[in-house]
């Protein structure tokens, strides 16, 4: 992680911080459509073969760094019976994490008016390596990754241990995601929060929030 950032000058509503979530949001979300794409390629349903990956992903510890990527995909095949190797899969879904180049425009403008703008993501190490590729770490203050945090979004916890962390009240953060339990999870701990669905919906309810004009 990151050193964190808090700047002392909040916004008439109050946020200090914005979290974005990575899969999704600031890049296409090549883990879930990396998974269905390995599936049809397969015979299988897409969404049946992703919802076993995906469940594999928490069920072998690997996205929260308690374990390797080599098991997450034994658990996968043991799961399924598909065959392949580790690196043909990963391929799949680190080609489909595609950077939102217009999004991190305004990561970049909402920094530079003095906001910390972090990530918080449930990844694994491929989170860092896709920085190695594309290098955008450098546009926000922390990076908040399950697997090196050891706790994911699943664990309700997560949200307080991290307003604890950066020294803010729920209230003072805005989180976006685009999943419907982790927004839920957080708004239970009082953070301001955007489902991201997409580009048009975003801009409109983040200019209630945070203007970004």
């Amino acid at each position: 992680m990151k050193g964190r950032t808090i700047l002392s000058d909040p916004t008439t509503r109050g946020i200090r911080v914005i979290l974005f979530d990575f899969g999704g949001v600031l890049a296409e979300e090549g883990f879930k459509n990396g998974l269905m794409a390995i599936g049809e390629a397969a015979g299988f349903s897409p969404e049946a073969f992703y919802r076993l990956a995906a469940a594999a992903v928490y069920d072998s510890g690997y996205v929260l760094g308690k374990a390797s990527e080599s098991v997450y995909w034994a658990m996968v095949r043991e799961r399924t019976g598909i065959a392949g190797s580790d690196e043909m899969f990963r391929r799949e879904i680190l080609e489909r994490f595609r950077l939102r180049p217009w999004l991190l425009e305004i990561v970049r403008k909402l920094r530079n008016r003095g906001y910390n703008v972090s990530i918080l993501s449930d990844q694994s190490q491929w989170l860092d390596e896709l920085n190695q590729r594309y290098d955008f770490f450098k546009d926000f203050n922390d990076i908040f990754n399950s697997y090196h945090l050891g706790k994911g979004k699943k664990d309700p916890s997560l949200f307080s241990d991290l307003a604890s962390k950066l020294g803010v009240r729920g209230s003072e953060i805005l989180f976006i995601d685009d999943n419907e339990g982790n927004i839920e999870r957080a708004r239970m701990q009082g953070w301001n929060t955007i489902l991201y669905r997409n580009k048009e919906d975003f801009v409109r309810e983040m200019q209630k929030l945070v203007p970004l004009d």
